[in-house]
């Protein structure tokens, strides 16, 4: 008995002793992280004379990118596939992209900016203005990450010089700084890139292969079923400025009409949508544009009253009317085989748009009919948020449709030079 009292009495004085060594390790953890915050505390003080040391670690451009990044990312994460790799990539890019425009231009091929940046030109005529003006810019070509081709067909086309010509003006003109310059030849190519957003530019410069094929190709008609080379190449938006009436938006009241479009039927698709939808009293469809002899500004001001507005592809995959569509809110209907939309691997077209194939024609109202308020109103609002990507200004403004161009530039600049 007395063995057993002597071993229930060891039992408690070990106990005791371990509750004892517990609270010491706790009171100790404790206190160093006591400690430990207030020398944190001390160390951020600007008056602490270690202060500058710990300020050099947390740069003050990273926080107030990390401030600018978290507000865009609450205010448009909804319609990005990655919200915080773009808002990241977008914040170096503006600090660290620079870009060489070859400065002697072949005169017949070398663009001249018009006096009024409209009509079909308007998107390829902002770009070369607003790189000549950008932070992009440099004019040293050891410092370049890509380098541009100011190549157009603008003063040509005027001219009325033919495709056959215009093409050999092209080949000719890069061959010069192929044979001038050393930088081509480092990547045959690979680092440089042209803009064109009309047709025109295309089929001129379609016809000199090394060309197209190494280099990038910004333009509008990017078409996987034409020249255009998916992840290489880029999706220029077509943008017909200065707009005729002010952007729409935030006012699903107005909007009664289920759909509108209004064009010439100069492709099968347009053809198509006139015949079997021409008469329909729910869809407003024209086969030609509104007469202005019916009053001013009668096309522009539909956009306003239409929920869905249909974008049809042209002679090319690529319509202005898309443009159109998001400037006055309307929400645009892609009605274009194989068109790889600007900006698609940035953010989501399925949040602010309807993508259709060409054969979904035929049940066009039905579709329209079948989107419940709700979900209009979601693709509404996030159509409202990327308006300012389909917007040109000059000078250009952050996150406009020339910064998300020179982003889409900036993705493609990895490349290994010999």
């Amino acid at each position: 008995m007395l063995a057993g009292k002597a071993a229930a009495a060891a039992t408690t004085s070990f106990c005791s002793l371990q509750a004892s060594l517990l609270t010491l390790a706790i009171l100790t953890l404790l206190s160093f992280t006591y400690f430990s915050l207030n020398s944190s505390s001390i160390l951020r003080s600007p008056h602490h004379p270690h202060h500058h040391l710990l300020s050099a670690t947390i740069p003050e451009d990273h926080v107030n990118t990390t401030t600018i990044h978290h507000h865009h990312q609450q205010q448009l994460s909804d319609i990005y596939h990655s919200p915080k790799v773009f808002g990241l990539n977008f914040a170096e890019m503006e600090a660290n992209f620079k870009v060489f425009i070859y400065p002697d231009g072949d005169p017949n091929t070398f663009y001249q900016t018009p006096r009024k940046l409209t009509g079909k030109y308007a998107s390829e005529g902002y770009f070369f203005q607003n790189i000549r003006e950008s932070r992009f810019r440099t004019l040293d070509p050891d410092q370049a990450h890509l380098f541009f081709i100011p190549i157009s067909c603008h003063k040509m086309r005027g001219k009325g010089t033919s495709y056959e010509n215009m093409t050999i003006i092209v080949q000719n003109y890069v061959e010069s700084l192929i044979s001038k310059y050393p930088y081509w030849n480092r990547t045959l190519g690979a680092d440089h890139f042209f803009v064109t957003c009309h047709d025109v530019g295309v089929r001129a410069t379609e016809g000199f292969p090394l060309l197209v094929k190494n280099s990038i190709r910004v333009v509008c008609s990017p078409s996987y079923d034409v020249g255009f080379i998916p992840h290489k190449d880029v999706a220029l938006p077509q943008v017909l400025q200065p707009f005729a009436l002010p952007a729409g938006g935030n006012d699903l009241e107005n909007r009664t009409k289920l759909g509108f479009w209004a064009g010439h039927r100069n492709s099968k698709i347009r053809v198509i949508l006139a015949r079997v939808w021409e008469n329909d009293t729910e869809l407003d469809i024209s086969n030609n544009r509104i007469n202005r002899a019916i009053g001013p500004l009668v096309y522009q001001k539909r956009f306003y009253s239409t929920k869905f507005c249909i974008c049809p592809g042209g002679s090319q995959v690529n319509s202005a009317r898309i443009a159109d569509s998001i400037h006055y809110g309307c929400v645009p209907v892609i009605l274009s085989n194989y068109y790889d939309l600007p900006f698609n691997d940035i953010i989501d077209w399925h949040k602010f748009a309807v993508v259709l194939k060409e054969h979904d024609v035929y049940r066009l109202k039905q579709i329209l009919k079948d989107i419940t308020d709700a979900e209009f109103v979601a693709l509404h609002k996030n159509l409202v948020k990327i308006q300012k990507h389909f917007q040109w200004n000059s000078p250009p403004i952050r996150y406009d449709a020339f910064h998300m161009v020179m982003y889409e530039l900036w993705l493609r600049r990895h490349v290994i030079k010999y």
